[in-house]
């Protein structure tokens, strides 16, 4: 489960920020590349974070898509498939690029505001 690594990385990362401070949010940003699994990666990070400051922490996931450009009609679009195919024409002759990224976007810390939801 490469959920489990990617979050044990995630939390590290979240208790250097911390800095003894108690953690009640996190917002990742994760490329569509990953293909993981919104219900898995929630109980990853749950699962990474136990006796950590970001133990008990909101997960605010959000997916970022890659860019798919057809070789056969040219057209360009976005899309959270991996396997991607285009849109247009069906073909699955595609360039796929893009969404690779892993992202800690912000943490939260307790006793502070709401974190804003990415509008995307």
């Amino acid at each position: 489960m490469h959920e489990i690594g990617m979050c044990e990385g995630l939390v590290d990362l979240v208790r250097q920020h911390a800095a003894g401070r108690r953690v009640a949010g996190v917002r990742v940003r994760i490329g569509a590349r990953h293909a993981v699994v919104g219900e898995a990666f929630d109980q990853a990070f749950a699962f990474a974070a136990l006796g950590s400051a970001a133990e008990g922490a909101a997960l605010d996931l959000v997916v970022t898509p890659v860019t798919v450009d057809c070789g056969t009609c040219g057209h360009m679009s976005e899309s959270i498939d991996v396997l991607a195919v285009c849109p247009r024409c069906g073909d699955d002759d595609v360039d796929v690029r893009g969404g690779d990224e892993l992202v800690l976007e912000s943490v939260q810390f307790e006793g502070e505001a709401d974190v804003p939801r990415d509008s995307r």
